[in-house]
């Protein structure tokens, strides 16, 4: 029993934890590996990296690191407004998009409310709900893609926030847009849609939730420009709704959230829109080989909409750590109920190739 078990909520002690892609450093250590010899596709990085102006703005910031950075992100949120045609008012930008799913549940979860997500969802939507004493309702998937009209239906009057994304993680499936806008409108007032996009920008035809946003529905959409903006090591994300409920995040959101690193180099990376549309193409390409070369091994896959393809490998465990002696670090799903499964993010045309060939010398070991 730990020392602290009379002082800590008890609901802390069942909560689970999050369990990240395993650096590069850390496999070199545990296996005694040369660390340039490791390729990471486990946490749907870009592997193409961060804009070079983005990094160049990054670098120029680290001049002022000595000053405090602005706490309302100011010419960042005004960019985004602009970006995204909205108010300024209307954006809140946090440490990663997972800091702004976390301020939903300050300001909107509580002891008992019900929170509904889809079955085997990112399990950040679930470690929110329970931190803040929510209870989880999920809602099995239909074809690994999740079931709207079911998680509709699981909606009562305990609910208070629906979380969904598309494309999904871990699966990488897509709800088709007529289908989301049918959800948005068809919940209650009573409840608030947590729409999380962090993948939206590898979609051709993202599905667009500003109009419901204008009519007043109650809907918050997040982002991140962790994925295919390639600046996960800096931790920055956004989100937007109406300004009242933004007005009502920043009352639970931390102080200077967000370094002045991270928001030089985001709001570059913004402004670099040639850079993202070549890693959009880039990432559309070499994932069309990955499933193209799992299918010729004869490994089943969910049909991917992002920059990962989820595979059937008879063991995800197994896998991942045959795989990882060989310095290819992907991601076992068993937090997730896919026990069967593993999760490759797309790499480069290199890194494929090479997490191909050993999974199949897994396959045929």
């Amino acid at each position: 029993m730990s020392v602290y078990s009379k002082l800590v909520k008890p609901e802390l002690l069942l909560q689970p934890v999050y369990q990240p892609g395993k650096p590069i450093e850390y496999v070199a250590r545990e296996l005694g590996l040369d660390s340039r010899s490791i390729i990471k596709l486990a946490s749907n990085e870009n592997p193409l990296g961060p804009s070079p102006k983005g990094l160049a703005a990054g670098k120029s910031a680290l001049e002022e690191v000595h000053l405090y950075p602005d706490g309302g992100c100011y010419e960042l949120v005004n960019a985004l407004a602009q970006w995204l045609g909205l108010q300024a008012d209307q954006l809140i930008v946090g440490n990663g998009s997972n800091e702004i799913l976390e301020l939903i549940g300050h300001a909107f979860i509580g002891q008992g409310d019900e929170v509904v997500i889809g079955q085997g969802s990112f399990i950040v939507y679930k470690l929110v709900t329970l931190l803040f004493g929510g209870k989880v309702v999920e809602v099995p998937t239909k074809e690994y893609r999740h079931d709207l009209r079911g998680m509709l239906d699981a909606v009562s009057d305990r609910t208070k926030v629906v979380f969904l994304a598309s494309p999904d993680n871990p699966s990488g499936s897509a709800n088709a847009n007529r289908e989301i806008i049918e959800l948005a409108e068809s919940l209650p007032d009573s409840v608030l849609l947590v729409f999380d996009g962090a993948y939206s920008e590898y979609l051709d035809d993202p599905p667009d939730l500003r109009p419901l946003i204008a009519q007043g529905k109650r809907i918050f959409c997040t982002r991140t420009f962790s994925k295919i903006f390639g600046l996960a090591g800096l931790r920055i994300g956004y989100g937007f709704g109406d300004p009242e409920l933004v007005a009502l995040l920043n009352r639970v959101r931390e102080p200077f959230n967000v370094n002045a690193v991270a928001q030089a180099a985001a709001l570059a990376s913004l402004e670099d829109e040639q850079w993202i549309e070549d890693c959009r193409k880039a990432n559309y390409r070499e994932r069309s080989k990955l499933e193209k070369q799992l299918q010729s091994l004869g490994i089943e896959y969910i049909e991917s909409s992002a920059n990962f393809v989820t595979a059937r490998v008879g063991d995800g465990v197994d896998a991942f750590e045959w795989m990882q002696k060989e310095g290819v670090i992907v991601r076992p799903l068993v937090p997730y109920g896919m026990k069967d499964w593993i999760r490759v993010s797309v790499g480069t045309e290199q890194e494929n190739e090479r997490a191909i060939d050993s999974l199949s010398s897994y396959l045929n070991r």
